[in-house]
C-alpha cells in the first residue's frame, strides 16, 4: 500500500485513502463544527449554511429543531412524532462504491420515539445549489463514478437512468440515508433538506426529484419514495428559522 507523509511531521505516515473516523466528542458550542467543513475557512460565514445550521441545533439542543418537528408533525406518519433526539453528528461520511470520496451529510440526527428508530439525514440549505446536474456530473465523469451513479440509481429503485437534469447531490444524500438507517438497523430513513433560504431557493429542484422518483405525498413537505427493496425512505423539505441567518459564531480553528 501507498503510503504519504503527513504536513507537520514526515515522520508520520497514513494510507492515501483516509479512513473515516466513527469516534465523536461532544460539542461545547456551534463553533466546534466548523473544522469538520471541507472548507472549514471558506463555508464558516454568517448567513450561510454551515453557520446557521451550527446555530440553530445548538440552540434548540437537546431537542430536535422545532420546525423540523413542525415539518415532520405534518403528516399523519406515528413514526415520525414526537421523536427523542438521542444523537446529532455534524458531517456524517458515508462510503459508497465507485469515485474516492464518501457522500458527507451535513446533519445525521439518531431519534427514536415509541414505535421506532428514525434516522434523519440533514441537508443545510441557504442560497447553495444542489451541485452539479446528473449531466454535468456524467460529462468526463470515471468508469468508477458512472458506477456509483447506476448504484445509486438502483438504490432509489429506478429501472431507468434519472434525466439528465436532476441534481446528483440529492442522490447520494437519499442513498446516504438509508445505508445509514440500515447500518442501525432503523427501517426509516429521512433525508430532510433544512432551508434557511426565505424564498425557498432550489426547492423546485427537490421537488423535480421528488416527481421523477414517483414519490407520494404525505404532507405539503414530506414525500415517501416507493419501490425501496428495504426499509421506508422518505424525503422531506422544512424551512429554516430566519434568525439564524444573522447570528455569527466566532472561528472554532
Amino acid at each position: 500500500m501507498k503510503l504519504r507523509s503527513l504536513g507537520r511531521d514526515n515522520n508520520l505516515l497514513e494510507p492515501i485513502k483516509r479512513k473515516m473516523k466513527r469516534i465523536f466528542v461532544p460539542t461545547i458550542s456551534g463553533s466546534d463544527w466548523q473544522r469538520l467543513l471541507g472548507k472549514p475557512k471558506l463555508h464558516w460565514k454568517k448567513g450561510y449554511s454551515a453557520m446557521s445550521a451550527a446555530a440553530c441545533w445548538e440552540d434548540n439542543h437537546p431537542n430536535l429543531p422545532s420546525e423540523i418537528v413542525e415539518t415532520l408533525h405534518s403528516t399523519d406518519e406515528l413514526s415520525l412524532k414526537s421523536l427523542e433526539l438521542l444523537a446529532a453528528i455534524p458531517e456524517w461520511e458515508v462510503d459508497l462504491p465507485g469515485g474516492d470520496r464518501p457522500s458527507q451529510t451535513d446533519i445525521l440526527a439518531i431519534t427514536r420515539n415509541e414505535n421506532d428508530l428514525v434516522i434523519l439525514a440533514v441537508e443545510a440549505k441557504v442560497e447553495e445549489p444542489f451541485g452539479p446536474t446528473l449531466e454535468e456530473k456524467k460529462n468526463g465523469a470515471s468508469e468508477g463514478q458512472l458506477s456509483r451513479i447506476s448504484y445509486l440509481e438502483d438504490m432509489l429503485g429506478r429501472t431507468t437512468p434519472f434525466p439528465s437534469h436532476i441534481r446528483y447531490q440529492l442522490l447520494h444524500r437519499s442513498v446516504s440515508a438509508l445505508l445509514t438507517a440500515k447500518s442501525f438497523h432503523s427501517s426509516i430513513a429521512v433525508m430532510l433538506v433544512h432551508s434557511f433560504s426565505q424564498s425557498s431557493k432550489w426547492r423546485n429542484e427537490f421537488e423535480a426529484f421528488c416527481s421523477e422518483l414517483k414519490c407520494t405525498s404525505l404532507s405539503n413537505d414530506v414525500w415517501e419514495v416507493p419501490n425501496i427493496k428495504d426499509g421506508r425512505l422518505l424525503l422531506g423539505w422544512c424551512k429554516g428559522n430566519p434568525a439564524y441567518l444573522a447570528m455569527e459564531l466566532p472561528s472554532g480553528l
